[in-house]
């Protein structure tokens, strides 16, 4: 489908047609009814025998059959109609949307999609990142369109396919077979609901393009998908959070069904899955109701489990903040230990500035290690890299009004991740970076990573032993790293430094925890420093 025709067209003609099979559906309905009551039942309840009688009960058995299977064809065709009817305009919706803010950025489109701005002032002329940022936006617009039109162009078809269908019982009759009636209304192919899942952005659509699409649907379609296709929208990145955590409180309860009566039986991390999908259960039941509201961004069975717990909306905060865990981090900590130090982050954020508004994210995307051999494997890190980078740019293209200021947060093995996912030239949608307890994060030095050494901030306890260790490539917390350091507790000799950042010190030292949420609150300049460590 072309540009000009998805734009132009008036869908209220495929609406009229709806309507009109659907007045059908209903004639043909009451029709079948009298037929079957007021002929069919009365002549094979007169006691009417003989040859003739013989003759006639099962012509007019199959007259009522035939009625009826009409009718459910009929239905069907009107139901397709309007469903695809929705679905383009959805895709017509988002074209719409996409070619405003063209003409808003002062750019042009032609009738193929190709987006183009004019030449640069002289002034704009000495500055690249003003030609990069326009090309990046002209590229991103583009993206728009081109997925409305493929969108379009899948629903056209697919509805084209389903009439030529239906035209060809009709045509040969096979239309008033009941069972063949029958067949067409359990066909998922034929289920006219599919032409509007037909439009779904494609698993690799930039959350950006997934979000213009959702902003595209009507509300009652949105909703229609979070209550019958959960899945396909809790996990999505690009969807808004409220429509995020409305899904997955759906599928949540329906992953623990599952495992508990044994559908997974041969999952060698059934055991494990069950507990965090329990944890979370358990702490989205003690947080309804209270302040600030808790919302559940991701849910999954995926390797050993996936979840996403929010203190506070990141779609309207001014300060998101995403901490990755790492070595220990199972699913159940998404729910206990990993849930209570980000709620530990949004207090601390609030403690200092409330004028402002955070949302403080546990994050778990991947398979974090569970021992220290598997520590060794760097391919556990890079594995969550992209899901990780997604999530960001998914809370970037969800975000209402002024973008938010966005903290990266890394600890342990996580802070491998966070590295690497902070590595330019592709880097992270965010503003600053937090490692703390870090073995490294493959990095020499913090200019290598998308926000600068000045926004990148290291937390190491001295008794930390992991923070010491500088496994991969070198320790964060060393002067030579270039990051900027910040006083945390020194922790204690017997182990637990290494996971005591967001814990209250002796006399309710809150040294560690408060510096975090000076920098997740965008104050990072008023850090208590400690100097680099030596290597």
């Amino acid at each position: 489908m072309d540009l000009a025709t998805l734009r132009d067209t008036d869908l209220a003609h495929l609406y009229a047609a709806a309507d009109a099979y659907d007045r059908l559906h209903g004639s043909l309905g009451r029709h079948a009814q009298t037929w079957g009551t007021g002929i069919d039942h009365r002549i094979a309840a007169s006691g009417w025998s003989g040859a003739t009688a013989d003759t006639a009960r099962p012509a007019l058995h199959r007259t009522t059959g035939e009625l009826r299977a009409a009718r459910s064809e009929v239905g069907l065709i009107g139901r397709s109609l309007r469903t695809g009817a929705d679905a383009l305009t959805v895709a017509q919706s988002t074209l719409r949307k996409a070619l405003a803010d063209v003409r808003t950025a002062g750019m042009s489109v032609d009738d193929r999609g190709t987006v183009s701005w004019p030449p640069a002032s002289h002034a704009d002329q000495r500055d690249p990142e003003d030609e990069e940022s326009r090309e990046r936006s002209a590229g991103q617009l583009a993206a728009r369109i081109t997925t409305a039109l493929a969108e379009a162009d899948a629903v056209d078809r697919a509805l084209t396919a389903r009439l030529r269908h239906y035209t060809g019982r009709a045509r040969d009759g096979t239309g008033l077979d009941p069972v063949t009636a029958a067949g067409d209304r359990l066909d998922p192919g034929l289920l006219p609901d599919g032409l509007l899942l037909g439009a779904v952005p494609d698993a690799d659509a930039s959350p950006a393009e997934v979000n213009a699409w959702w902003n595209g649907l009507p509300t009652d379609e949105q909703q229609w998908l979070i209550t019958e296709h959960p899945d396909l929208v809790g996990n999505r990145d690009g969807v808004p959070s409220a429509a995020r955590d409305q899904a997955n409180r759906i599928l949540l309860p329906r992953l623990i069904a599952a495992y508990e009566r044994g559908d997974h039986a041969s999952d060698p991390n059934g055991e494990l899955k069950l507990n965090g999908f329990r944890s979370i259960a358990r702490r989205l039941r003690d947080s309804d109701g209270t302040q600030p509201p808790v919302l559940l961004l991701g849910i999954g069975s995926e390797g050993r489990g996936r979840g996403i717990l929010s203190f506070g909306d990141p779609d309207t905060a001014d300060d998101v903040t995403s901490l990755v865990g790492g070595l220990g981090t199972e699913l159940q900590r998404i729910g206990g230990g990993d849930a209570t130090r980000a709620r530990a982050v949004y207090d601390a954020a609030r403690r200092v500035d409330p004028t402002r508004s955070t949302a403080s994210i546990a994050w778990l995307g991947y398979d974090a290690p569970l021992s220290a051999a598997e520590t060794l494997d760097l391919g556990r890190a890079r594995d969550g890299v992209d899901a990780y980078r997604r999530f960001l740019e998914g809370q970037r293209a969800s975000h209402q009004g002024r973008p938010a200021h966005v903290t990266a947060q890394g600890h342990s093995f996580g802070s491998l991740l966070v590295g690497l996912a902070a590595r330019k030239p592709t880097g992270l949608a965010a503003d600053d970076l937090v490692l703390v307890g870090s073995p490294g994060t493959d990095a020499l030095h913090a200019s290598d990573f998308s926000v600068g050494a000045d926004h990148t901030y290291v937390g190491a306890a001295g008794w930390d032993y992991v923070s010491h260790t500088g496994w991969y490539a070198r320790d964060p917390a060393s002067t030579e790293f270039g990051a900027r350091r910040f006083a945390v507790g020194a922790g204690s000799a017997d182990g637990t430094a290494h996971s005591s950042y967001w814990d209250d010190g002796p006399g309710g030292d809150r040294t560690s925890v408060d510096n975090i949420g000076r920098i997740v609150s965008g104050h990072g300049r008023r850090i208590t420093e400690a100097p680099g460590r030596r290597d």
